[in-house]
């Protein structure tokens, strides 16, 4: 909801100091060249968000999303030792880690939240360290192949949308290495 006040607010400004300024016309053109340039852009996404879905359910079908999850196990035992109690809740946040490796957020959100739900029972509405440290991987996710930005990048003409792999994976492993000590930190000093 708030998103919407800020779009709404940034159309009406926009349009206030196009009348201002004399430039309607300039605002008229830039809106419709944005809206077509949307609109190109989540068809060339559909297409890459097609394949990248298509090769997740692939690896789901041959069992290797399952061996990818189960290499995260003792890592994810060690960060949610609660949370590993539950195996419901530690697949999908397994299957969350491993879809947000190969850059399927829009698939990794799902298993998120499933993984949420599971972790937030008896929590009686104050999120556990746990499901902070969840939220923490989630948003902050390590990203092998960062498959929705190549997309954009590949739909606006990059030769080589892949090229900012190292930058891609440096950025990852930092805020992840970032979030988990913050949240360490803020877990000691809210509780005393």
């Amino acid at each position: 909801m708030a998103m919407a006040w800020v779009w709404t607010i940034m159309v009406v400004l926009s349009l206030v100091f196009g009348l201002a300024t004399g430039q309607m016309a300039a605002v008229g053109k830039a809106a419709l060249e944005g809206a077509e340039s949307a609109v190109e852009l989540c068809i060339a996404m559909a297409g890459v968000i097609c394949l990248w879905t298509g090769v997740m359910e692939i690896m789901s079908r041959c069992g290797l999303t399952e061996k990818l999850a189960k290499c995260f196990r003792p890592l994810l035992r060690r960060l949610l030792p609660r949370a590993s109690r539950d195996t419901e809740a530690l697949a999908a946040v397994s299957a969350n880690l491993s879809a947000n490796l190969l850059g399927l957020g829009n698939a990794a959100t799902p298993l998120g939240i499933r993984a949420a739900r599971r972790m937030a029972r008896g929590c009686e509405g104050v999120a556990s360290d746990e499901l902070c440290r969840l939220v923490v991987l989630n948003t902050a996710s390590i990203q092998l192949l960062p498959t929705t930005v190549a997309g954009v990048r590949a739909a606006c003409g990059s030769a080589a949308p892949f090229d900012i792999l190292p930058a891609v994976w440096l950025a990852s492993i930092l805020s992840v290495t970032a979030g988990l000590l913050m949240a360490r930190l803020l877990s000691r000093v809210w509780r005393c």
